[in-house]
């Protein structure tokens, strides 16, 4: 039975693609019913599951391999893989995933291409949810560029939009380059191990660590590759602002929820492959600068929706410096949590965008507070869980990050993960006092209205889960996941988990307290009544820094593409060109033709020619057989 339910939870979006692509691509309506439909589904069978595991106190089930490809001694199965891990994954794809379908009922509805938008939103959850339940390598790489594909329809969904194509054309590129390494790290894997599968491969390094170090840390650095292409990480890190030429609840759904977090996913699944301290090492520190980095640069954002995405690369520098710390259970926390209240964010984004008629300047907004109460509430919930006060859900997660760096004795990154946490409750309450509080700035915010139902009501239900999201036991599931405990152990009481932080780290919760009223102190004396940003006048040349992203973009442009690819490029055409087509290819060929037409002179058409080449050919035979 757990078989069959979870390959209709992997199915159900796949068949919505099939049915909307082929039979209801002029029926909008239904289109979009359909693709909601599947989802609702999905989320509906994987809760059925997730309960009837946690009931009976399993933790994980058989992997479930169907043979797809022999080749020699390389097999290789469609494999599903059910544990707690998987599970909750699921849960958040399609839970998360299904309220953003059900926002962009209202929010696409006047959309000439509001059946191709359900048909690509449904081809993204039926990869997202292949890579979650994925049991090998081969599996993961598929649906991992599977999603790929999808984030590039869905950034470029306006493909009318110059903007919009060059976005999808920059994700797409960029994530390739990632993920050229993580595919060179799974060939090594199987080269040097013999097996793709996760469960062979475990069982595998456990027994032979010492044996294998060097491969699983060479392997482990490639595949994070992958991890920082899809997760944003630095260097890699440039396509996911851009990524905002989407439509907002596809920045919700893919660039804050689901997508982006895949990385961290995989980082935490395959483990194993990273337990050494050199690879943790590079990986905490990248996490640890990309999560500083974006969030300096979210300070001097003025786009609402560019704002939310540079607190999301923030957030996910913080959950893979967590993995790098050793730490799966608080990255997978953090995670669980951030697709919470980042979705809700996003979706608020969208609320005001829609209710001040596609404006998404903050410094043309203002006042909009008293015209949008259920948004700016909901949007409070999301901000104060993103800045981690207590006892909303990313104080929780954001403390266990924090705590792990202090037990692991890295008190560098606990220091930067303080820093972090101040600038993003600035940056979260600059925009918050800029939007919502002050006077309205132009007039779209004088005319600023609430949005329907269909649009608050997700936001409603995000708001109670970002609220209350850190003590609904998450962190003890997957606590019991990566630690080996059974799922037949209760979960804390109540007010065990609300007390957990002070009790387990008092140090990392009080600290990062403090941290959020640094940040809400600076955002409150700068911008509670301000017209204009005033730090662009008192930072200079910083101001403009952070304002043009630290200039990568132009130093990719102007320095490392001409100077890197182009170069490689350059070399590449000239080594086929001169090399491979002019010495190779037409070497034979010219061989080939010369020889021809010394052939061709022999054939004249004059009797007494061949007459005379048969005496001479007699002559040297006899001359020859003589001789000997």
């Amino acid at each position: 039975m757990v078989e069959n339910l979870t390959w209709l939870v992997l199915l159900l979006p796949l068949l919505s693609v099939a049915l909307i692509t082929v039979f209801t691509r002029n029926k909008a309506r239904v289109s979009g019913q359909i693709s909601i439909g599947a989802v609702l589904a999905a989320f509906a069978v994987s809760l059925s599951l997730f309960i009837f595991c946690r009931s009976g106190g399993i933790d994980s089930f058989p992997q479930v391999r169907v043979p797809w490809l022999s080749v020699g001694d390389f097999h290789a199965d469609i494999g599903l893989q059910i544990d707690s891990l998987s599970l909750m994954m699921m849960l958040i794809v399609t839970g998360v995933g299904g309220l953003i379908h059900i926002y962009s009922w209202a929010y696409m509805k006047d959309d000439p291409g509001f059946s191709r938008y359900f048909a690509f939103l449904s081809l993204f959850t039926f990869s997202m949810l292949g890579i979650v339940l994925a049991d090998n390598f081969l599996m993961m790489f598929i649906y991992w560029e599977l999603v790929g594909v999808s984030s590039y329809l869905l950034i470029g969904f306006w493909y009318e939009k110059a903007s919009a194509a060059d976005a999808a054309k920059k994700a797409f590129l960029t994530n390739r380059i990632g993920d050229f390494g993580f595919l060179l790290g799974i060939l090594l894997v199987w080269a040097t191990l013999g097996s793709l599968n996760f469960v062979e491969l475990h069982q595998l390094l456990d027994g032979n660590a010492a044996k294998y170090a060097a491969v699983a840390t060479a392997a482990g650095l490639l595949i994070f590759c992958g991890a920082a292409g899809k997760s944003a990480q630095f260097p890699l890190h440039v396509w996911l602002p851009d990524a905002m030429e989407g439509p907002t609840p596809v920045s919700a759904l893919i660039h804050a929820a689901t997508m982006v977090a895949a990385g961290v996913y995989m980082l935490c699944r395959v483990f194993f492959l990273l337990e050494s301290p050199q690879a943790l090492e590079v990986i905490a520190w990248i996490g640890g600068f990309t999560a500083l980095l974006a969030a300096l640069i979210a300070v001097q954002q003025n786009d609402i929706k560019r704002i939310l995405a540079y607190s999301t690369l923030s957030q996910l520098g913080y959950m893979v410096m967590a993995v790098g710390l050793h730490g799966t259970t608080p990255a997978m926390f953090h995670l669980t949590t951030h697709a919470f209240f980042k979705a809700l964010l996003f979706l608020g984004a969208g609320s005001i965008i829609y209710g001040l008629h596609h404006e998404q300047n903050i410094w043309k907004m203002g006042a909009v507070r008293q015209k949008m109460p259920v948004t700016y509430w909901t949007f409070m919930a999301g901000t104060l869980a993103l800045c981690g006060l207590v006892p909303f859900s990313g104080f929780y997660s954001k403390d266990s990050i924090l705590g792990q760096a202090l037990a692991q004795h890295n008190y560098a990154l606990f220091v930067l993960g303080l820093i972090v946490a101040v600038l993003t409750t600035f940056y979260m309450f600059r925009l918050v006092f800029v939007v919502f509080g002050g006077k309205a700035r132009s007039e779209a915010a004088e005319h600023a209205h609430e949005s329907p139902g269909i649009l608050v009501w997700p936001l409603r239900i995000l708001a109670v889960l970002s609220t209350f999201g850190g003590v609904m036991g998450i962190e003890h599931i997957f606590k019991q996941y990566f630690e080996g405990a059974t799922a037949a152990e209760p979960l804390p009481g109540f007010a065990q988990q609300l007390l957990e932080p002070f009790n387990a780290s008092p140090l990392a919760a009080y600290f990062g307290l403090f941290a959020v009223v640094i940040g809400f102190g600076g955002a409150y004396a700068f911008y509670r009544n301000a017209l204009v940003d005033p730090l662009p006048e008192r930072l200079g040349w910083l101001s403009r820094a952070m304002r043009n992203r630290f200039y990568f973009d132009e130093l990719y442009e102007n320095y490392l593409i001409p100077y890197t690819q182009e170069a490689l490029a350059k070399v590449a055409d000239a080594l086929d060109r001169k090399l491979i087509a002019g010495g190779l290819v037409r070497g034979a060929h010219g061989t080939t033709e010369i020889f021809g037409r010394m052939l061709r002179m022999l054939q004249t058409g004059s009797l007494q020619t061949y007459a005379f080449l048969l005496v001479v050919g007699v002559a040297a035979l006899l001359y020859y057989i003589l001789a000997r």
